[in-house]
């Protein structure tokens, strides 16, 4: 058996005395695993870091295999993210989701969603709102998306400020006023009709969403707690808001 494709780098652990297990997102392949024979070596290790893009190949004697990996580099991006707190707590979370999909699972919208987030990982303005937008879709792959372009009572597309917790689905400031005590915040980024950024407590607000969402659909009946990178994220994106501006220059670590 024998592939090539392109993969973003998740992760690697030791195996053996040399070689390492490296865990990749690829564009066909979904999430994979395979060794490196010789992938703690000092040529191999600044290659295998996470955040990393690569061209692959896989080859193993049959498809269920773990199979060996051959690795080259396509773009490097560790060496830029590891200075930002943000971006690596960030890859841990996305890595973290991406594990909740079945192994060698395509899904070929995350990985390219993946691929633009890494642009973008380090930059604090924009990272916030990337991750809340990637772990939607993660929902979504999941069997568990929410609706939010349409009030689930009216049908209305305007002033939706509520998430239903019951059904997932978007509700008007109206409709969803005699029960606002029981909804969750809908903040106006995600919104369908927004063109606006994403301000800190915006940010927040989604991360409760989402957070509600994954809770009951996947790590409750999977028997898992949130991963703590999640909340890490959230700190270092709280931290960088709260430093002084002539702070945000240097390095969050």
């Amino acid at each position: 058996m024998e592939w090539r494709d392109e993969g973003i780098i998740l992760g690697t652990r030791r195996h053996g005395e040399t070689s390492a297990i490296l865990e990749v997102m690829t564009r066909a392949h979904g999430r994979h695993l395979g060794m490196v024979k010789g992938g703690r070596s000092r040529r191999q290790q600044p290659l295998l870091q996470p955040g990393n893009r690569v061209e692959l190949i896989w080859r193993a004697r049959l498809d269920e295999h773990l199979g060996l990996f051959q690795a080259e580099s396509l773009e490097s991006n560790a060496a830029r993210l590891i200075d930002s707190a943000i971006a690596v707590y960030g890859l841990q979370t996305l890595a973290a989701h991406l594990r909740l999909l079945p192994e060698r699972d395509p899904h070929a919208a995350l990985y390219e969603t993946l691929s633009v987030m890494l642009a973008h990982l380090d930059d604090p303005h924009l990272a916030g709102e990337l991750m809340v937008r990637f772990e939607l879709m993660v929902l979504e792959e999941l069997g568990f998306g929410l609706d939010l372009s349409e009030c689930a009572a009216t049908g209305s597309r305007q002033d939706l400020v509520y998430v239903s917790p019951k059904s997932g689905r978007a509700v008007s400031r109206a409709a969803g006023a005699p029960w606002r005590d029981r909804m969750l915040a809908l903040p106006g980024f995600l919104a369908v009709t927004a063109g606006r950024g994403a301000a800190l407590n915006d940010v927040e607000d989604a991360f409760r969403l989402t957070a509600f969402f994954f809770t009951r659909h996947v790590y409750e009946p999977r028997g898992m707690q949130q991963p703590d990178a999640r909340a890490g994220f959230l700190a270092a994106l709280r931290k960088h808001h709260a430093a002084p501006a002539s702070h945000h220059g240097e390095s969050a670590a």
